[in-house]
């Protein structure tokens, strides 16, 4: 099929039919996309190594046809389909043979997030025009901040949904007959990179757009450190109104800098310390925004303040940037401050992040296993410094040398976990060797946590904090980071017994996040 043609699909009302399209991958988002497509009349294959009993199922309900096998060289049926599109799944590498493959042949390459924007336009709000979307990315935060935005927004009366890499996948939102405002679309790196292969006349142009942070994560799937950052960087192409930066990170604000955005879009600062114009930030104990108001030389809007956070267990440094972030996305949309700070009352964090599971015989016990690399560890030893310090898993490709030698020096002991704890260990033994390292060598997955619990009881003392923040992922000996916290809360409770879970005072220590 010519380019030509594939340029005419940017709406849900083109003519998709006889489309011979590919998707790789049958997860949420593979099925989302296979279901899209057979509803537009296309041809769709689905080629996969290992594929969900129910969506295997519903696959020739929809129309599509399925195939099943390795994936280590191009399978026949794929080749012999010839098809005019490849959509892949976020877990496909720029490595992988299949899009080698796709793209030594000129084969158009998409992702689930750019065929989501050409045919955002089945459902429209009243004067006919599709939702706007606010894109979400970094290392660190990503979910936070979309769930956080997402909630500001519907506290401003607009109809608006966190999707994307945060679970519900966006052609589910594109479908949903109901509508939306706004879509608040978490991206991973992964989908990014699919992003930076656009070649439409209509890419992707989000009204804002945010990546929180950078640091090395995910290498093994992008290769080098420079691509990972330049697959975030393509957070803010196209941009219309708001291109929002942490000005404590250099990386974001050079992808502001470098993007080719839309005449007029703003650059927009947040850090913990005080704004400029065009910024938000904290003065004095208050989170205030001189970015959205006429008189920004002069005057702010204050959202909320650092005694209200710490109330809710918000005050957490990395926390206090989170809502910043969020509140300059939704103050883009014109959500007033003081519906900000009433959604910033009523939000609750996701189990699994700084997430305290007891308090017992004077030690505090915390559940961040969603920490899944060292930037996130480092947030969360900076809430605990001193702790009692759980890490390891899976490393991702990442050297964990720094975070020991910049956080962990100062954790009172570590006790490391995972498949690849020879590379913890040496960590701290070059960088922190005053530092006890205790090891649970445990292969059964039953019994790490039993194991790293009583260690860790052996080891803290009234006042201290044992935390799980592993900065690494979880697949080596779990199932995912959410049955890693789960497991180490069981354990936290079957240790401490009656001690568990009844303090009353379940806040995040107090932290000013301006020191």
């Amino acid at each position: 099929m010519s380019a030509e043609r594939l340029d005419t699909l940017t709406s849900w009302h083109a003519d998709w039919k006889g489309l011979r399209v590919a998707v790789l991958g049958l997860s949420v988002t593979g099925f989302s996309v296979a279901d899209t497509l057979t509803e537009l009349g296309a041809d769709v294959l689905v080629v996969t190594e290992r594929a969900d009993e129910e969506y295997a199922r519903l696959l020739p309900v929809i129309g599509a046809r399925l195939h099943v096998g390795s994936l280590a060289s191009v399978p026949g049926e794929l080749a012999d389909f010839e098809a005019d599109v490849i959509v892949a799944s976020p877990g496909f590498s720029p490595g992988h043979p299949i899009i080698e493959w796709a793209r030594q042949r000129g084969i158009a390459l998409w992702g689930d997030i750019e065929l989501a924007w050409r045919v955002r336009d089945k459902v429209t709000r009243a004067d006919g025009s599709p939702a706007d979307w606010v894109l979400i990315t970094g290392t660190n935060g990503k979910t936070t901040t979309t769930r956080l935005t997402a909630t500001m927004l519907v506290a401003g009366g607009l109809r608006a949904a966190p999707v994307g890499n945060i679970g519900t996948p966006v052609l589910d939102a594109v479908r949903d007959p109901g509508g939306f405002d706004v879509l608040v679309v978490e991206l991973s790196s992964h989908q990014l990179w699919y992003l930076g292969l656009q070649t439409s006349a209509a890419p992707v142009s989000p009204h804002a757009a945010v990546c929180l942070n950078l640091a090395d994560d995910h290498l093994e799937w992008h290769g080098t450190f420079d691509a990972y950052r330049d697959a975030k960087a393509h957070v803010y192409d196209n941009t219309r109104v708001a291109c929002v930066y942490n000005k404590a990170d250099a990386a974001t604000r050079r992808m502001v800098e470098e993007a080719d955005v839309v005449e007029g879009a703003r650059a927009i600062g947040f850090d913990l310390g005080v704004p400029g114009p065009s910024d938000v930030g904290i003065v004095d104990g208050i989170l205030v925004d001189r970015a959205f108001l006429e008189d920004r030389a002069t005057s702010a809007l204050e959202l909320t303040t650092l005694a209200e956070l710490d109330a809710q267990g918000l005050a957490a440094p990395h926390m206090a940037a989170n809502i910043l972030a969020a509140a300059a996305l939704a103050r883009s949309l014109d959500v007033a401050p003081e519906q900000i700070r009433s959604a910033i009352r009523e939000f609750r964090l996701d189990p699994h992040r700084i997430e305290i599971v007891a308090r017992a015989a004077g030690v505090t016990w915390v559940d961040d296993s969603k920490a899944t690399n060292p930037h996130a560890a480092a947030s969360s030893l900076a809430a605990y410094p001193g702790a009692v310090w759980i890490v390891g898993g899976l490393l991702k490709g990442v050297d964990i040398s720094a975070l020991v030698a910049g956080s962990g020096v100062r954790a009172k002991a570590a006790i490391v976990i995972g498949a690849e704890r020879g590379e913890v260990v040496a960590a701290f033994a070059r960088h922190a060797p005053a530092v006890p390292v205790f090891e649970a060598d445990t292969a059964e997955t039953e019994h790490v946590m039993t194991q790293v619990v009583e260690l860790a009881a052996g080891i803290a003392r009234d006042g201290d904090v044992v935390l799980l923040a592993p900065a690494a992922a979880s697949f080596d000996q779990f199932t995912s980071y959410a049955d890693r916290g789960r497991r180490f809360q069981a354990a936290v409770r079957d240790r401490v017994g009656t001690g568990a879970g009844n303090d009353d005072d379940t806040s995040a220590p107090t932290n000013d996040p301006t020191r």
